[in-house]
């Protein structure tokens, strides 16, 4: 059974009542919701205790979620506007390091590449964290958790040309903040 069909079973014996369905949604996303709310908040102990609230919200919504969203999707949308509550509520916009948790697949054997690759990876958290968090947020959404223009679209709460425009004025700022630091010509 895929992640969608199970997602849809789970929720339909969830809206029942049955806890351990809900508990089987929980383990089956608790990782990506936490992994992009750490990447919001740059705060491990908030990250937990905020997808802990994620969940909790979610299964006080389930009654009102509708079948033609995927379930991953509004859990995603749940976990965006709490991640987007809190940093109001702190008035200070950090992201974590893209690595946390990740390792950054590198081809070449030598350190000197290594040393390379996390020179790159450091230089583009910093760009990150230069950017609008209206386009790291999507950025992050689209790069780090897969989400389609139409998932976008639904996490975001707007039109699917917009997510396409937003991107794209996201990839730009980012790039203009990364290029100065990684010695790469504007031209």
């Amino acid at each position: 059974m895929t992640d969608g069909r199970a997602d849809e079973a789970d929720v339909a014996r969830a809206r029942a009542g049955d806890t351990a369905a809900f508990a089987a949604l929980v383990r089956r996303h608790q990782d990506r919701v936490f992994g992009f709310i750490l990447r919001m908040l740059d705060a491990r102990d908030e990250a937990l205790e905020l997808t802990q609230d994620v969940f909790v919200k979610a299964w006080q919504a389930l009654p009102r979620w509708r079948p033609e969203a995927r379930f991953s999707t509004w859990l995603l949308q749940i976990a965006r506007n709490a991640a987007l509550d809190q940093l109001r509520r702190r008035r200070l916009i950090q992201f974590a390091p893209l690595d946390d948790g990740m390792d950054v697949a590198d081809t070449a054997p030598g350190p000197e590449a290594r040393y390379a690759s996390r020179q790159r990876q450091a230089l583009l958290e910093h760009a990150l964290q230069q950017i609008a968090a209206e386009h790291r947020e999507i950025l992050l959404l689209r790069e780090i958790e897969n989400l389609s223009y139409n998932e976008l679209a639904a996490v975001l709460g707007i039109a699917e040309g917009t997510v396409k425009s937003r991107l794209a004025r996201a990839r730009a700022a980012l790039l203009e903040h990364f290029r100065p630091h990684a010695g790469v010509n504007n031209d």
